[in-house]
């Protein structure tokens, strides 16, 4: 899967002259915590989270009023809170590299970019829901982990059994398993009985971890 069929298109935005008070407001009224920043050009130069917004706020502690603090928002320009080294990807990259990209960074948003226009942004959201369907978490059935001999053909013909009792493989993630020669994943199957699922596995000779 690419990051193309998970982002966010078109996304919600605003611009380096924004000040921080319009930004939180358009951050409030669209329910999100990012916020790409374009410059006059529309090219992608920043991005404010809510996380700056309360950083770039006064403290708790300060003596000024409600007032005096809208007062100084409206004063400060989205440009002296945002992010300005802004990590991106592109829109045909893999799901799994923005993930590691996010991980490694410890960010929770990438802006999706062709050069420096902006095309979407994705999130951990979106990482979340692309992991719901890649395990098949939506669709009934039965969920089995499980490690095989890894050699040609081993897939295919477990797929192969499954298809001759009638059932239907929704979704199968792989892993790595213990050793190299060891093939593991997770596949859910809808169409046939535990019984039937617990038997096709055994035949081929495939430990099962958890069946449910």
């Amino acid at each position: 899967m690419i990051v193309s069929r998970v982002m966010t298109k078109n996304p919600v935005y605003t611009h380096i002259d924004a000040t921080m008070s319009e930004a939180r407001s358009l951050m409030d009224r669209e329910k999100i915590s990012h916020l790409p920043v374009l410059d006059k050009e529309n090219n992608l130069v920043g991005i404010a989270t809510k996380k700056d917004m309360l950083k770039a706020g006064p403290s708790p502690a300060t003596s000024l009023d409600m007032y005096e603090i809208s007062y100084l928002l409206s004063k400060l320009t989205i440009d002296r809170v945002m992010t300005k080294s802004v990590i991106t990807t592109v829109e045909n990259e893999v799901i799994e590299e923005a993930a590691r990209m996010m991980a490694d960074n410890n960010i929770s948003c990438l802006p999706v970019v062709r050069g420096r226009l902006l095309l979407g942004i994705v999130t951990v959201k979106d990482l979340f829901q692309a992991f719901i369907t890649a395990f098949g978490a939506r669709h009934p059935g039965i969920r089995v982990s499980f490690f095989m001999q890894e050699k040609p053909g081993q897939l295919a013909k477990l797929s192969n059994a499954i298809a001759e009792k009638g059932g239907n493989i929704v979704a199968f993630v792989t892993q790595e398993g213990d050793y190299l020669y060891e093939l593991g994943g997770t596949i859910k199957i809808t169409g046939i009985d535990m019984e039937d699922v617990t038997d096709i596995f055994k035949k081929s000779k495939a430990e099962i971890l958890d069946i449910r």
